[in-house]
């Protein structure tokens, strides 16, 4: 038996990413959402509550995780967030890892991981989907976000590899610049595509 394919798809925050992973599950291919893990692992009764009490007191409470007040504890602080780092990486991989074999016989795969480059998980998928926008939208999508600020919105950009650098290591690129309907489309023949290269 073939193994299924792996699609890592990225894009810096306000692409459309979660959309687009959306529109995958929508045509039938399971999708691994790092970011869900994370929040779940981190809610209310969530299994990484107490380690990271442990290494940042204070920062979590009934709710989970105090993702404000674990903000600032981990915000331009390259040690802190390391820290916090080999709490949560470890415990996604063991997700991911389970969700490989949930799924081992579908015939393609999407790990939607916002920092594929970032943390070099790119070499672990097979092929490379970036979601990607013009930057005066990215800009307008992510400004209109509760609670974002011109600061918080350059802290993270500074902290994600350029758009234009991830457009030219991937392997494919979706357009979100356009209608729901044309993205839709983009989705849907990138996975005839992929299919057909299978069989």
């Amino acid at each position: 038996m073939t193994r299924p394919l792996i699609i890592g798809l990225t894009g810096s925050i306000g692409m459309g990413k979660s959309t687009v992973a959306d529109m995958f599950e929508r045509a039938g291919v399971p999708v691994f959402d790092a970011d869900a893990e994370v929040r779940a692992m981190q809610g209310p009764d969530g299994e990484l509550i107490a380690a990271i009490e442990k290494a940042f007191p204070g920062s979590t409470g009934a709710e989970g995780v105090n993702r404000d007040a674990l903000g600032k504890l981990v915000f331009g602080d390259r040690e802190a967030l390391t820290r916090l780092e080999a709490i949560v990486h470890p415990a996604v991989a063991r997700k991911r890892a389970q969700f490989l074999t949930d799924n081992a016989d579908a015939p393609i795969l999407v790990f939607d991981i916002p920092l594929l480059f970032e943390r070099g998980g790119h070499e672990a998928v097979d092929t490379i989907v970036v979601v990607s926008a013009p930057p005066e939208e990215q800009r307008k999508r992510v400004l209109a976000r509760q609670g974002m600020t011109e600061e918080k919105f350059e802290h993270i950009l500074s902290l994600q590899v350029p758009d234009a650098e991830k457009r030219k290591r991937a392997d494919h690129v979706i357009d979100t610049g356009t209608s729901l309907e044309e993205t839709e489309a983009q989705v849907v023949a990138l996975i005839e595509q992929l299919s057909a290269s299978r069989e």
